[in-house]
């Protein structure tokens, strides 16, 4: 079982490495232009898709799970009808985003501001880059698909292919046809579309044989649609949630100044790229977990979870091998300023126990995600968020500082692992039983 679960983590750890590199890379063309203005854009524009695409990733988790369940009762017209279901729901949501994009392109300008000349090259690349929407929320359901029918690989090649694709079209629109910041949009939004036509070619080269069972009837099941819809709302609650925190998060760093600002901007990097990594695992929790939850075999389900928790100790212990004495080190490889550096150090100890106290967190959602225990993920999520974050926070905020806000975030990841330990009888176990 331990091969089972490398053999879907590591591919999906390889293709979460893709995004942030994808990015420095799209940066890194943007600081040769002679102008911060560009830089700007282009951060500008891209929170307004994280915003949007990490709100729909419920498309991807709920179609993993979903999935998962159907491979392991080995339904084959429910599982290749998931995929149907999902990309309508996919189509449906874009069509609404292109429709609504000019009122949502001026709120969210409105909203996180920026300057004038910013702003103007930020809306041309939304305007741009909006337009891959069918194709990005499409890529979220086949990556799900592709998970719940336990095949990791598929999405690994699909990263792999959009970013390489994303990067070679990104350097010739902004050097070789000089379109700058909207040569980067144009370039992310065609790669998007390229990923998606080889997710399809991938569909037919080996579950071709699943395609004549599709049911027509089954794709608009009044039944199974409201299900579907349920999780999704339920998943949809628990990423806002998630969004809310870490948003609020900056904002309140930046509230400090602009100093602290930057010391908490880099050292949260050190909670992201150990979640590359530790959400690796959970990718192969929602997998195995699912397809044992639709086997009916609570052994294995219990297996693979107290296994998944070992490889997570394992994985934390680790990361705070590397980052109890080395984050001093990772910090001038970010920066090199010096007044950056030297305002993080009294706060250096919270990067330390992050791996441990937010491992479980992840674990967790992973294998709820492959269970559909939606309605648990969210409650959990509520609780951490109104029960933990922002009680700390606001209570100890005048004593504290900055370290209210990070003892809030390491009580938030905390408390989610907590919960849903205490959770997972009465949320999986039992409906299994």
């Amino acid at each position: 079982m331990n091969k089972e679960i490398l053999k879907l983590a590591v591919p999906n750890i390889v293709s979460n490495i893709t995004v942030p590199l994808l990015g420095l890379i799209d940066l890194a063309l943007m600081g040769h232009l002679g102008s911060e203005v560009y830089i700007g854009a282009i951060s500008l524009g891209g929170v307004i898709f994280n915003f949007i695409y990490w709100g729909f990733g419920f498309l991807r988790m709920s179609t993993s799970g979903f999935t998962a369940q159907a491979f392991g009762e080995k339904n084959r017209q429910e599982s290749i009808t998931i995929l149907i279901r999902a990309l309508l729901v996919s189509a449906s949501i874009s069509l609404l985003i292109l429709m609504l994009q000019a009122p949502i392109a001026w709120a969210s300008f409105k909203i996180i501001g920026g300057s004038d000349e910013v702003e103007t090259l930020a809306n041309e690349y939304f305007r741009i880059r909006v337009w891959a929407a069918p194709a990005a929320l499409s890529l979220f359901v086949f990556n799900g698909w592709f998970l719940g029918m336990q095949n990791a690989r598929f999405p690994m090649i699909i990263a792999i292919s959009v970013n390489i694709v994303n990067i070679l079209f990104s350097v010739l629109f902004v050097f070789g046809l000089n379109m700058k910041s909207a040569g980067v949009a144009l370039g992310t939004a065609l790669s998007q579309y390229v990923g998606l036509a080889i997710a399809v070619t991938l569909l037919f080269k080996k579950y071709k044989y699943l395609l004549p069972e599709i049911s027509k009837q089954g794709v608009l099941n009044i039944k199974i649609l409201l299900n579907f819809f349920k999780v999704n709302s339920d998943i949809f609650i628990r990423s806002f949630c998630i969004i809310l925190v870490f948003t609020f998060f900056t904002s309140k760093s930046a509230s400090i100044d602009d100093t602290i600002l930057a010391v908490n901007s880099l050292l949260i990097q050190l909670l992201l790229f150990f979640s590359f990594f530790i959400d690796g695992f959970a990718f192969a929790g929602e997998a195995m977990v699912g397809k044992y939850v639709g086997a009916k075999e609570p052994a294995n389900l219990k297996k693979v979870v107290r296994l998944l928790f070992v490889w997570g100790i394992g994985l934390a212990a680790m990361f705070t091998l590397i980052y109890a004495p080395g984050t001093n080190i990772i910090l001038n490889l970010l920066t090199s300023q010096t007044d950056v550096i030297q305002s993080a150090q009294p706060f250096l100890f919270w990067v330390i126990l992050i791996p441990f106290t937010s491992f479980a967190s992840f674990i967790w959602d992973g294998i709820y995600i492959g269970a559909t225990a939606s309605k648990a993920m969210r409650n959990t999520l509520i609780a951490s968020t109104f029960l933990v974050f922002t009680p700390a926070y606001f209570l100890l905020n005048s004593l504290l500082g900055n370290h209210a806000l990070w003892l809030g975030m390491i009580l938030f990841m905390l408390s989610r692992g907590v919960i849903q330990t205490f959770l997972y009888k009465k949320a999986i176990l039992k409906p299994l039983a």
